[in-house]
């Protein structure tokens, strides 16, 4: 089965980002394909390279970022969401004469076309957050 997931909350503010995390683990060892998770409203944060939680906590974004890495998950940020949050990528940081980008590997800004894209490849979209 093709899925594509909708993270809609951060990470450490909601049980959302752990629980979609832990869903694609899931839903892949059974052998199931993750076609796209697209992080919108503050569902983005999750993609910032600048997250350092404590040591002997989770770090919600390189958990991502292997996702991406080791299964080729595709990790679409909400662009607009994502400006709003101060999130950019190199291509954003320039045009928006940004001395810096803070997106983490693996992860990529675009917009809702992808999500759209999603719903309509996927054989289902789950949605996570509010």
């Amino acid at each position: 089965m093709k899925i594509g997931l909708l993270v809609n909350e951060g990470p450490y503010q909601h049980q959302a980002a752990d629980s979609a995390y832990r869903f694609a683990c899931a839903a892949l060892a059974k052998g199931h394909e993750i076609f796209r998770v697209f992080f919108y409203h503050d569902g983005v944060n999750n993609g910032t390279r600048l997250m350092t939680p404590p040591q002997d906590d989770r770090h919600i974004q390189q958990r991502w970022s292997e996702l991406a890495r080791t299964h080729g998950v595709d990790l679409v940020l909400c662009v607009a969401a994502a400006q709003r949050r101060g999130i950019c990528d190199p291509d954003e940081a320039k045009r928006n004469a940004k001395d810096a980008d803070n997106i983490a590997p693996g992860f990529r800004i675009s917009g809702l076309g992808q999500l759209v894209e999603a719903a309509i490849e996927c054989d289902r979209l789950v949605t996570f957050g509010d």
